[in-house]
């Protein structure tokens, strides 16, 4: 329950201030002295005249409350909106684990995507991740703490080795094609070079410029010799060498300029946060969405039963009472 008034409670506390002033004569100095009545009879007006007051303060308790519009939000009624599909495709292979951006790269790009999507409430996300294998780890939503808790969850192993970009991007592109919203972006982010997959990067880059889908591109990794942890050895944690400027930055630059998106290399945990700010401006929805509440008013009911009580009551103060007004 709420109230769309709620400060008009004090009208209907004036008003009943002044009524019960009125009911008890207050400020009334002449008065008219009858005959004593019976005694038996002089209780049973007393006892009526406070019943009546009972009544009448009652009736200004229910006026009052009408006069608050009280009302229960009972639905969302959203207007015509315009919202993007954004579709984040991430490369999840294991030189993701690289530590040239700490923690690593992983971890690095989870964090900077949640605070990404935690910009965009009113977008629909999805969720694809590829290294030899591609899957959508979460179709289109609207759900934004869904969204975030897939990112959170989102780890490198389970789907074997190598970096597939084509069938990555080529299984955003489907996912997109499958709705029916008009802007529709793809933000790949990947740290390597297409190495296996039924597609070529720029096959599916293609297919996406089809329907007219912009790739933003995403570089993530600086150009320096890289660690990758492999095990735990007799000596602590063992490393894998990898060697640094190991980004395909043509491809990456191609497809972007192939669907009209851009390319942003990201050499560090700030870059990174930049480029997606800059991604958030550039896709900004145009349209906000803003929902109608239909409510179901209540106030009809207290008003009628309140104006109902006050006229009962001054109708028998004035044949029953023999108040002189």
């Amino acid at each position: 329950m709420e109230f769309k008034y709620p400060l008009f409670l004090w009208i209907g506390v004036i008003g009943g201030f002044l009524w019960t002033c009125d009911y008890w004569k207050i400020f009334l100095r002449t008065r008219l002295h009858f005959p004593t009545q019976e005694k038996g009879l002089h209780w049973i007006k007393k006892t009526l005249r406070i019943v009546l007051f009972l009544t009448g303060v009652a009736a200004w308790g229910f006026l009052s409350y009408s006069l608050m519009q009280p009302r229960k939000p009972q639905k969302f009624s959203p207007s015509s909106i315009e919202v993007n599909d954004i579709i984040l495709c991430i490369d999840v292979s294991r030189s993701m684990l690289a530590e040239d951006i700490k923690p690593n790269r992983l971890e690095v790009a989870k964090e900077q995507i949640r605070e990404f999507v935690k910009m965009r409430p009113t977008d629909r996300i999805a969720v694809v991740i590829f290294s030899e294998k591609v899957i959508t780890l979460l179709p289109l939503t609207t759900d934004p703490v869904l969204v975030d808790k897939v990112l959170a969850e989102i780890s490198i192993g389970y789907l074997g080795s190598g970096t597939n970009i084509g069938d990555g991007l080529a299984l955003s592109v489907a996912r997109a094609v499958n709705s029916e919203t008009k802007n529709k972006v793809i933000v790949l982010l990947t740290d390597g070079v297409a190495n296996v997959g039924t597609l070529t990067p720029i096959q599916a880059a293609e297919e996406a410029k089809k329907h007219g889908i912009k790739v933003y591109t995403i570089g993530l990794g600086t150009d320096n010799d890289a660690k990758i942890p492999v095990g735990n050895g007799v000596f602590g944690t063992q490393y894998q060498l990898i060697p640094g400027g190991g980004i395909d930055y043509k491809t990456l630059k191609e497809i972007s300029a192939l669907t009209g998106g851009t390319f942003y290399p990201a050499k560090s945990e700030g870059a990174l946060k930049q480029i997606l700010d800059d991604i958030q401006k550039l896709e900004k929805t145009e349209i906000k969405v803003n929902h109608q509440i239909v409510y179901d008013e209540q106030y009809y009911s207290y008003l009628l039963i309140g104006v109902a009580l006050l006229v009962s009551v001054e109708i028998l103060r004035r044949l029953l009472m023999k108040d002189v007004v």
